[in-house]
């Protein structure tokens, strides 16, 4: 059967802006994009992103280390992020997505967030998401 797995990401997203351009301002390396958006016509808007992600870990899954792993990388660019969100109208959120495993011997990870965490995130203003699914039988 498969373990669970599991990963977090800070997201900033919008309409029409390249996520080069947030990368440059903030000075952080994100782990992922899509600049789907940068070059969109204003009639049809599409969503660009900016992704800062933990590696996915499969073994004693702890939800509240790896958004604490995040934080501690944003956090001392804290008024930057707070300006790029104004500037180029952007949401901010940290998302944990999970991937339950359908053994029943299997342990199901506690999901929450340190006061760290909770802090910085109504300090910028940015939307939690939690996403699951369930794995597939092998």
């Amino acid at each position: 059967m498969a373990s669970n797995k599991a990963r977090a990401h800070f997201t900033l997203s919008g309409y029409h802006f390249d996520p080069d351009d947030i990368t440059r301002l903030l000075g952080i390396e994100p782990t992922s994009v899509d600049a789907s958006g940068a070059h969109s016509a204003l009639d049809k808007p599409v969503i660009s992103s900016w992704e800062l992600s933990t590696e996915t870990m499969t073994d004693n899954i702890d939800v509240y280390k790896m958004t604490e792993i995040i934080i501690k990388k944003i956090e001392p660019a804290k008024e930057k992020i707070l300006q790029v969100i104004k500037s180029h109208n952007l949401s901010p959120r940290i998302c944990v997505v999970l991937v339950l495993s359908i053994d029943k011997n299997e342990s199901v990870p506690d999901v929450g967030f340190g006061a760290r965490t909770i802090r910085f995130l109504a300090d910028i203003g940015a939307f939690i998401n939690v996403e699951y699914k369930l794995a597939e039988r092998i």
